[in-house]
């Protein structure tokens, strides 16, 4: 058990992520002299590396031009505080901070609206391309897919110097913040508040094209005319129509596993066309490539599990709908990154029926089973227990690849966040030591950064 042990922490690599815009829309590192004191203090504690999202938006501000001038000197900071890098390469935009999409897209957007998903009420969410253009020539005269080719063809070039040194892995955005899903819930429930079950997003009109093939392909073509018309709206409850409901809810019926059947399996596609593309492009390289599953675990405790079927993950108590995204992952030689490690289902409203344990539990117990390495993230800084909670799962029976912690500023510095950091930290290391004061060079690092912090910097989740 000890041997186990000792090789567990051995392989245990943790990251922090940098700010959400440590790179500014005009290609200059924001908050420069904070980042370079951030860098010193982590590597004084041990931490392996950082990690830095990369902007679409930042890069490709005309089709086919790129400027990686600012993440360059970012990677050249990293490099020289001898840390590693892991970049998130971001197709989506961003509201807190704002950073949007390439301005040629979202002029493109002004004018040919169904580029974007959208919900049954005709919203357009505006913040990724929907998954139904991948392949149609919608950007002018070429694909997205060919889009985010050229985008990451251009980033293995500029950064091959830092490829496998420095830059040890690399995550595809494969949606909405990154993650593979639809954009079911437009707004995060407030603190405290319940969240609802969301809502198909299905209505743009190639989504709709899509739904209408595969409904007259399986000779039912009154099915294809739309989702699911008795579903409830985006802060409602399972139970406020009959969708959802536990017993005798529609999602049971022929129709229902005919609607959620098509939804996840075009999910599972378009994860694997991204997750297939970097693959072939980053897999001469030594760097991992990773994609990530968000944890939908509001409402798990029903049959139903309502907030993972409108975001595509087509996992009842009846069936395990992660099975096709696991294998679509070691189809691709690509490891998962699994946000929300720090929750704990103690603290989770009781109404909301949620468990992102059980959740967390079922989706590790799958990528092991289809031998897909799991990698972990935090979902905030503030989760009571949080700490704890990540250790937990960092040490537990099938320890993880990788931990990103999200997400390096102000409050991650301050003197209410840092020392407990510090001794998490540690801890992981040294489990028999209790940590003691920083030592004096480290301390001085983290006055530096708390000092030199730029005021605006601000806590950003990932």
């Amino acid at each position: 058990q000890i041997l186990v042990f000792l090789f567990q922490l051995d392989r245990l690599r943790l990251f922090v992520g940098l700010p959400l815009d440590a790179v500014s829309d005009r290609n200059s590192v924001n908050h420069a002299r904070a980042i370079g004191a951030g860098l010193k203090a982590l590597k004084l504690l041990g931490v392996e590396g950082v990690e830095l999202p990369v902007w679409w938006g930042v890069v490709e501000n005309e089709m086919g031009k790129y400027d990686w001038s600012g993440y360059l000197a970012v990677a050249e900071m990293v490099q020289k505080a001898g840390l590693k890098l892991h970049v998130s390469l971001c197709f989506h935009a961003s509201s807190q901070p704002r950073i949007p999409l390439p301005k040629w897209v979202t002029k493109i957007g002004e004018s040919q609206s169904s580029i974007f998903f959208a919900d049954r009420s005709g919203q357009h969410y505006q913040q990724c391309l929907s998954l139904a253009v991948d392949d149609l020539a919608v950007l002018d005269g070429k694909t997205p897919v060919q889009v985010y080719q050229g985008f990451c063809e251009s980033f293995k070039s500029t950064f091959s110097p830092f490829m496998g040194s420095t830059i040890t892995g690399i995550s595809m955005g494969l949606g909405p913040d990154g993650e593979l899903r639809y954009p079911s819930h437009h707004k995060p429930a407030k603190s405290g508040t319940i969240t609802g079950v969301g809502e198909f997003q299905c209505y743009d009109t190639n989504m709709l094209n899509l739904l209408k093939q595969y409904a007259e392909a399986n000779g039912n073509p009154l099915w294809g005319l739309g989702g699911p018309h008795d579903a409830p709206t985006y802060d409602q409850a399972p139970n406020s129509n009959s969708f959802f409901k536990d017993h005798g809810g529609s999602w049971e019926s022929p129709y229902g596993d005919f609607f959620l059947s098509w939804y996840s399996s075009e999910l599972v596609s378009h994860g694997n066309r991204l997750l297939s593309l970097a693959s072939s492009i980053f897999g001469d390289t030594e760097v991992n490539v990773y994609g990530k599953v968000p944890l939908m675990h509001s409402w798990y405790k029903t049959r139903a599990h309502p907030s993972e079927l409108t975001a595509g993950f087509y996992n009842t108590a009846s069936r395990n709908g992660y099975e096709a995204v696991a294998e679509m992952f070691a189809r691709n030689s690509c490891k998962i990154i699994l946000p929300g490690m720090d929750l704990s289902d103690e603290h989770q409203p009781h109404d909301a029926l949620s468990s992102p344990e059980s959740l967390l539990a079922q989706i590790r117990t799958t990528c092991n089973k289809h031998r897909v390495e799991v990698a972990g993230q935090n979902l905030a800084s503030g989760a009571p227990g949080g700490l704890e909670q990540i250790k937990k799962n960092m040490l537990g029976e099938n320890p993880i690849d990788l931990f990103t912690y999200q997400r390096m500023g102000a409050h991650f510095f301050s003197p209410e966040h840092f020392p407990s950091f510090t001794e998490f930290v540690r801890s992981l290391s040294q489990p028999e030591l209790h940590p003691d004061d920083l030592p004096s060079d480290e301390a001085e690092a983290t006055e530096s950064v708390q000092t030199s912090s730029d005021p605006n910097i601000h806590l950003q989740t990932a």
